[in-house]
């Protein structure tokens, strides 16, 4: 607690001369454990809003709405569940390295089209599009990863259309 104070009074920052920017980011660093415990807690979120949505599916009238909003809901929970384990800022230039950049865009693109689809469009059958190609992207973005996987899929592929 004493840290935090002499943060937000600027006396670390004037001792050590480093900037603001640093002397926040290293006072609000979270501990491993804690890390692992929000890792888990936004991951256990997604995946049951995930299954509260493919349940929610078989409502008459608005379950496909609630479907829609619960899958988006949890993939975005589960894609910020990985940034308690990196740190928010190394997340997302991960996010955007070459072999991942398409992944995430077309990952990202998919869940604003689900949502635009749904409430804007009205058209659930193209928001039910968009959520197949969000299980798709998101499911290569996660295999990038893993080392050589990616590959080795696309190898098996390419056999079998041989």
């Amino acid at each position: 607690m004493d840290k935090l104070k002499a943060v937000l009074s600027g006396e670390e920052a004037r001792r050590d001369d480093r900037t603001v920017l640093e002397t926040v980011n290293e006072a609000s660093t979270l501990g491993w454990g804690t890390r692992v415990k929000g890792f888990v807690a936004c991951f256990v979120v997604g995946a049951a809003c995930t299954i509260l949505g493919v349940c929610m599916l078989f409502l008459p009238k608005i379950g496909l709405t609630l479907f829609i909003v619960f899958y988006t809901f949890g993939n975005i929970c589960t894609l910020c569940s990985t940034m308690f384990l990196m740190g928010p800022v190394k997340q997302l230039k991960r996010m955007c390295d070459k072999t991942r950049a398409l992944a995430t865009t077309i990952m990202i693109t998919c869940l604003v089209l689900t949502l635009c689809a749904a409430f804007w469009w009205k058209n659930f059958g193209l928001a039910l599009l968009f959520c197949i190609l969000q299980i798709l992207s998101f499911s290569w973005y996660s295999l990038s990863y893993i080392p050589c996987v990616r590959e080795m899929i696309l190898k098996m592929v390419a056999v079998c259309i041989k």
